[in-house]
């Protein structure tokens, strides 16, 4: 058996949500063998807090499977990403490419996927960065809405959408607008609205299974909607027909996906929430008449109303609002939905639909349903896959061109690891990012009087060389002598190079007029914990509670945190040196600087998992 080529899907919809063509056409490829990956949703803007319930169902979704990889159903595997969610912001882009990119790869190699199909509802920046890092045998672009005009915050996919129709090999749309605004970048756009199952609603139709509890005790006539409760349904106009027949039901079948407070105070209308997929054609079987109630407005210009052709194929009237599809709908076939403007044409065109149906109108409904099947619309697509599978076959018979892609694979899995390590560079070296994230770690205070001066030295320190911020310590120990903060200095470094460094200390302080007999050493200790713990133990010996504490400017926090725990007692007040040679900046930092404050971190960690701070 030849074998079926693997498919990524980039959805727009998560594989939970309302079940549409999405779901329909890779359940079916991989009914006919096809191995499918279906990615959901990776985001057209930036997150709201309404979408909270959405980023928790995500994390679930994550944690079901195997690092957000699960098996849906035989050769159908569903990936829950887990991204930064903003899909215009260069930084996020790269992060995503880099873990999408790892992910995916590291899956494929994991269950054999080859150069596969790219089938992309997704016309993001990320959905054309993994179209490239995948390298696929053909990239299909299934355009099913007007994305840029959906909401605000989406309004900036333009431009990668038109990469994108440039860039596809098949481009599929789901209305004629939409043919009409892909044309304009690619001569390989194909007309594609989405279709209807409709041998399972055909099934349920002649069957005499009875109708759902929730539908079957309502009183008759029926009026009904399936499909979300967004924002392009009109809930006005809803009101105001239910308003005026009320000897009617109105059953909405879907989710809530905005505020539906407007309906919820109509007595006649039934919010029957989101019914299980396969439960879809019980209800439709059970509507007296359909209706598709959508604004009119930029976005629903571009839509084709699926729930269409559920209608028909259960042989019910429809009504609808004036929508573009609707009037394309109608000249394809003969006005087989009734169309009306407002609220009174609205209501008045249900009324002319609750008349019996004739037999004759019963078949042309269920005729147009069954040309609009989704068995008719794969076989299409399938001969314009096959064809273009030829094509980039061809094509990939040249050396030259295998060898050019392969380059390319290569330069983009590059690309990012140089970006990120670019956008680090410039953070740390050109900005003061690394200041703003040590300035927790620098603590001062005022001096005041107190019972000693202790300067913590520290052998190499933090510029890593002998000597290295010993003398500006000492400096400032000695101003605070001299100011008379203190009567006594206590010099503490175990460290030894060629002298001692505590005696080296010493007799600088003495040059600068300091009394030997002020001065106190500790030539024991080789780090902060032994400093804290052996000048504790000096204070004790004097009676000494309150001293000036001198040591590196981002070496506070850490010495502090320690005499916090080891001499809890102990009053310190931090007085480091005003000025520090080594960390001396105006913009950026050096590499050194870098290393110097990591260390503080690094330090800080390692102390708390000792128990020493």
């Amino acid at each position: 058996m030849v074998r079926q080529p693997d498919i990524v899907c980039i959805s727009s919809i998560d594989w939970d949500f309302i079940w549409q063509g999405h779901q329909e056409i890779m359940s079916r490829l991989a009914a006919d063998g096809h191995r499918v990956l279906f990615v959901e949703n990776t985001g057209v803007r930036a997150p709201h807090m309404r979408d909270l319930p959405r980023v928790r169902q995500r994390i679930r979704n994550w944690w079901r499977g195997t690092k957000g990889f699960r098996e849906e159903r035989p050769n159908l595997f569903v990936y829950s990403p887990i991204v930064v969610p903003l899909p215009y912001s260069r930084i996020a882009r790269v992060l995503n490419r880099f873990l999408l990119v790892r992910a995916l790869g590291r899956w494929m190699g994991a269950t054999g996927f080859f150069r596969p199909m790219v089938w992309t509802f997704l016309p993001t920046p990320l959905a054309l960065d993994l179209v490239e890092a995948l390298d696929p045998q053909l990239t299909i672009y299934y355009c099913i809405d007007d994305l840029a005009s959906s909401s605000p915050g989406a309004k900036r996919i333009a431009a990668s959408e038109e990469r994108l129709f440039r860039q596809a090999d098949l481009v599929f749309v789901t209305s004629e607008k939409l043919r009409q605004r892909a044309a304009q970048f690619s001569d390989r756009v194909h007309l594609f609205p989405f279709g209807v199952d409709f041998e399972r609603f055909e099934e349920v139709r002649a069957s005499e299974a009875p109708l759902p509890d929730d539908l079957q005790d309502l009183r008759r006539p029926v009026v009904g909607y399936v499909g979300g409760l967004h924002q392009w349904v009109d809930q006005d106009l809803l009101a105001a027909v239910a308003e005026r027949m009320p000897d009617a039901t109105f059953a909405l079948v879907g989710p809530a996906q905005t505020d539906v407070s407007a309906l919820e105070r109509c007595a006649n209308v039934r919010l029957l929430g989101q019914r299980p997929h396969p439960d879809v054609p019980r209800y439709v079987k059970g509507f007296d008449v359909g209706i598709v109630p959508y604004r009119l407005a930029e976005y629903t210009a571009n839509v084709y109303p699926t729930k269409l052709n559920e209608y028909l194929v259960m042989g019910i009237p429809i009504v609808a609002t004036d929508l573009p599809e609707i009037q394309r709908f109608n000249a394809a076939y003969g006005n087989v939905v009734s169309v009306a403007a407002d609220a009174d044409a609205f209501s008045a065109a249900i009324r002319r639909s609750l008349r019996p149906s004739t037999p004759s109108e019963v078949r042309r409904r269920i005729a147009v349903a069954e040309e609009n099947s989704w068995q008719g619309r794969l076989e299409a697509m399938r001969r314009l896959i096959s064809e273009g599978l030829s094509r980039r076959e061809a094509t990939d018979q040249r050396w030259d061109e295998t060898l050019r892609r392969v380059y390319r694979r290569t330069r983009s899995r590059a690309l990012p690891i140089a970006l990120v390590l670019g956008l680090l560079y410039g953070l740390v070296f050109e900005t003061n990012v690394l200041w703003w994230c040590a300035q927790p770690l620098k603590m001062s205070a005022s001096p005041g009087k107190a019972d000693a001066i202790v300067v913590f030295a520290g052998g190499v320190g933090e510029s890593g060389k002998a000597g290295g911020g010993a003398q500006e310590r000492i400096k400032q120990a000695v101003d605070l002598y001299r100011a008379g903060d203190a009567p006594y200095v206590i010099l503490s470094s175990g460290y030894v190079y060629s002298f001692h460094e505590a005696d080296v200390m010493r007799t600088l302080a003495v040059d600068q007029g300091v009394p030997a007999a002020a001065i106190v050493l500790e030539e024991r200790a080789t780090n902060t914990y032994q400093n804290v713990k052996f000048v504790d133990d000096i204070l004790r010996d004097h009676r000494w509670r309150r001293i000036l504490l001198v040591s590196s400017p981002y070496h506070m926090r850490r010495a502090l945190m320690v005499w916090r725990k080891q001499a809890p007692e102990v009053d310190v007040v931090p007085t480091p040196p005003p000025q520090s040679q080594f960390y001396d900046h105006t913009r950026g930092a050096t590499l050194e600087q870098v290393r110097g404050i990591l260390q503080e971190y690094v330090a800080i960690f390692a102390y708390w998992r000792r128990g020493w701070l």
